[in-house]
């Protein structure tokens, strides 16, 4: 008996885009595409609706951008694979970083997109031997330092600060830059940050006081010392019901 089809969703915001990308898995065997979409967002709500088994994603994209995309994907269940389909190589890093299992540099060529669809079909088979498709956290985030690459352990992190496209990582060897929204960091580490500012989440065990300013700001106090953290007062009545609760 032969396989069911792999089961593909194709997002690019270009139309003749979508369209190779089409053609180029018509020539592939054991292949179906059952969409496409035009946006992050309306990938989303694609996967929600077919849940197809892999993506092929652009990157550059108007609203929501293939990489935020990505990062929400990896909370469905069962979670599809990413494969990034992109005109640029400059954000392999962070593709890797959200989990996709490929970055295909256009225009595609056929031969390198069986590669990817093979990786794609390793990652089904032993997604389909684990029981339950819960997803998983990282360990560890990636910064990029030039042409080099820094893993930062999770756990070493005390806080993390939105900077424009940015976010800064201050851990315990010092701050990085990776190009991740806040929103996606809290998305996936709820358990371990909390927000305290529109523009700041800090690790929970970090926090050991709020403290008022005789202005009548209200700062958390780190436990590995540095300025205290303006909280803002949106952030203050859930923090200090979740430090009530720690």
């Amino acid at each position: 008996m032969n396989a069911a089809p792999m089961r593909i969703l194709v997002v690019d915001d270009e139309p003749l885009a979508r369209s190779r990308l089409q053609s180029l898995l018509a020539g592939q065997p054991q292949v179906s595409v059952v969409g496409e979409a035009g946006d992050g967002q309306a990938a989303l709500d694609a996967c929600t609706r077919l849940q197809p088994d892999a993506v092929l994603l652009d990157i550059a994209m108007p609203g929501m951008d293939g990489l935020q995309a990505a990062r929400a994907l990896a909370h469905l269940q069962p979670r599809p694979a990413v494969v990034f389909c992109t005109a640029y190589d400059a954000h392999a890093l962070s593709a890797f970083d959200a989990q996709a299992l490929d970055y295909l540099v256009k225009p595609v060529r056929a031969e390198r997109l069986a590669i990817a669809l093979d990786k794609v079909r390793t990652y089904l088979a032993g997604r389909s031997n684990v029981h339950g498709n819960e997803p998983r956290t990282r360990s560890q985030l990636c910064a990029r330092l030039g042409g080099s690459l820094r893993m930062i352990s999770v756990d070493d992190i005390r806080f993390m600060q939105a900077d424009e496209k940015y976010v800064v990582v201050h851990h315990a060897r010092g701050e990085d830059l990776i190009e991740e929204s806040l929103k996606s960091l809290e998305t996936e580490f709820a358990e371990r940050f909390i927000r305290i500012h529109r523009n700041c989440l800090v690790a929970r065990d970090e926090i050991t006081e709020l403290r008022r300013s005789p202005e009548g700001h209200v700062h958390a106090i780190l436990r590995h010392g540095g300025a205290p953290l303006e909280v803002s007062r949106r952030c203050l009545s859930h923090l200090r019901e979740t430090l009530l609760h720690l």
